[in-house]
């Protein structure tokens, strides 16, 4: 099926970057940076390595399958979706394009780096910009947002709250 496996894998990541996050629908798997690497194997297989961006994260059954029908469609016949859990996910592996869209889609995109001193824990937490009026006079809300992989904050300034793609 693949005329040469630069060309194939390529033509594999172009697919699977219309593979959405069934979590987050404006980012692909290839934004979020868990598809590691696409492999050819014996017998026309083609195997992708994923990593999830959570241990346990509930959205990986629904990514594989989507993974694997995406590439059904486009004559990909034996495709082998495997997970690796080390290295660990990062949101280093976010493509910049993803962090454009979650900001776009009002979900404040991981900032490392960027300390602030919270007075109140004595301990630097990340300054988190608002992506609605891109503010940095936010508070933490709750550690934990709409899914494990995000905090609930709020912004000081236009008082809406938001979602923060946890860095780690």
């Amino acid at each position: 099926m693949v005329v040469n496996m630069e060309t194939g894998k390529q033509q594999i990541l172009s697919l699977l970057e219309q593979v959405p996050d069934p979590e987050v629908p404006v980012l692909s798997v290839i934004d979020l940076g868990i598809v590691r690497d696409v492999k050819f194997k014996a017998n026309d297989e083609v195997e992708v390595v994923i990593t999830p961006t959570y241990s346990g994260c509930p959205a990986m059954d629904v990514i594989r399958m989507e993974i694997n029908m995406m590439l059904r469609q486009h004559g990909f016949k034996n495709v082998t979706i495997t997970n690796v859990l080390s290295p660990a996910w990062t949101t280093d592996w976010m493509t910049e394009s993803g962090k454009e869209k979650l900001k776009a889609y009002g979900i404040a995109p991981p900032n490392p780096g960027r300390p602030v001193c919270d007075t109140r824990l004595f301990a630097e937490q990340e300054a988190v910009q608002c992506p609605r009026c891109n503010s940095y006079n936010t508070r933490l809300v709750s550690q934990f947002g709409s899914t494990a992989c995000k905090a609930l904050y709020q912004c000081n300034d236009c008082l809406e709250p938001f979602d923060y793609f946890k860095c780690h």
